[in-house]
């Protein structure tokens, strides 16, 4: 009994999927977690992509930084995430992902409790196997019950994720960026998208853009190097008032949209990060059930194709099937015009 003590009071490891809404996910377990026992430690194994996303959740004490290949086991990465887990000396360690490879390296480690989906025949890599993963079909659904004792019911509700930025350093990185002069309020776009159709198109990103500059918004466009050309060409039609922040430290990603007043987004790794800083985010859906993807946290808005009245319920029972043939084209300028100004006037004037 002792030693099951000890093994829960350890700090334990959380080993996420290494996605960006994904990564932003886990805090919600994070928080879990430290309900339950606020001096344990917390630690989550990262990608260089998404570790700055760790610096601002609270709770977590450390983010173990290893870029584990894609697509093939990596047996040397493998064995070296096992020695820096091993140095830590874990109590647990949550596995997210459901790939073999990714329970490895906390077998290797010799961590006491490996907890995690059975997936692919994982029997003795993990010693804690979860079942009735396909019976959850939201993501946060499976990676909470992956924090509660076995057999434990789902809770209707769970921790938001946050991410708290403080405003200093927000100020700092302002001022070291040349951003010093921009007039709020500020509205930024993330056009970037992981999946086929995900994307609203770039034309409309940037007819928003002219239309906001002309308001008078400050638009900073946001991304990936994968983004810095569209970003380029949102630029060319929007006007001197719409910058390009793309590059390769998410980093600035998150202080850009800590320092906005509205994010514009589509459904993507940004919308989760634009979400848990609490800045207002109005994401675009086209061949994603919302309700499956969407941030916990509370949106200003969720725009989707018009069209059946009943797609939402069909898509929570259907998932991605029910709304497949749906395009983010058909959410038009206007719309999504209409409710970023609507954001700004109430940022203004909270009583209305």
């Amino acid at each position: 009994m002792k030693e099951d003590v000890k093994q829960v009071t350890a700090a334990a490891v959380i080993i996420p999927y290494v996605w960006i809404g994904d990564f932003v996910r886990c805090h919600s377990v994070v928080k879990l977690l430290r309900s339950e026992n606020p001096v344990r430690p917390i630690d989550i194994v990262s990608s260089t992509l998404c570790a700055p996303l760790a610096d601002y959740m609270p709770g977590v004490r450390r983010a173990i930084v290893i870029d584990l290949p894609r697509g093939q086991l990596g047996l040397a990465l493998q064995r070296e995430l096992a020695r820096l887990l091993q140095e830590e000396k874990y109590g647990q360690a949550i596995v997210m992902s459901r790939k073999w490879k990714a329970a490895l390296p906390p077998w290797l480690a010799g961590i006491p409790l490996r907890t995690g989906f059975a997936g692919e025949f994982r029997f003795g890599l993990l010693n804690d196997v979860r079942l009735g993963e396909s019976k959850r079909p939201r993501m946060i659904d499976q990676m909470g019950a992956l924090a509660l004792p076995k057999g434990a019911q789902i809770p209707p509700e769970w921790p938001l994720p946050e991410l708290k930025v403080p405003s200093q350093e927000v100020a700092t990185w302002i001022a070291q960026r040349g951003l010093a002069e921009e007039r709020h309020p500020i509205v930024t776009l993330s056009p970037g998208a992981v999946g086929a159709g995900k994307a609203w198109p770039v034309r409309h990103y940037a007819e928003l853009a002219h239309a906001l500059a002309a308001d008078g918004v400050s638009v900073w466009v946001l991304g990936g190097p994968n983004e810095t050309s569209i970003a380029k060409e949102i630029v060319a039609t929007g006007g001197n008032r719409v910058r390009d922040l793309t590059g390769t430290d998410l980093r600035n990603a998150i202080l850009a949209l800590a320092a906005a007043d509205a994010a514009v987004t589509n459904d993507s790794g940004l919308m989760h990060v634009s979400a848990a800083v609490g800045t207002p985010t109005i994401a675009i859906f086209g061949p994603t059930s919302s309700w499956h993807w969407k941030p916990l946290n509370l949106l200003a808005a969720v725009l989707e194709p018009s069209g059946d009245e009943n797609i939402r319920e069909r898509a929570r029972i259907e998932g991605n099937n029910a709304v497949r043939h749906r395009r983010t084209d058909d959410v038009s300028v206007q719309t999504v015009l209409a409710n970023v100004r609507q954001v700004l006037t109430k940022a203004k004037n909270p009583s209305i």
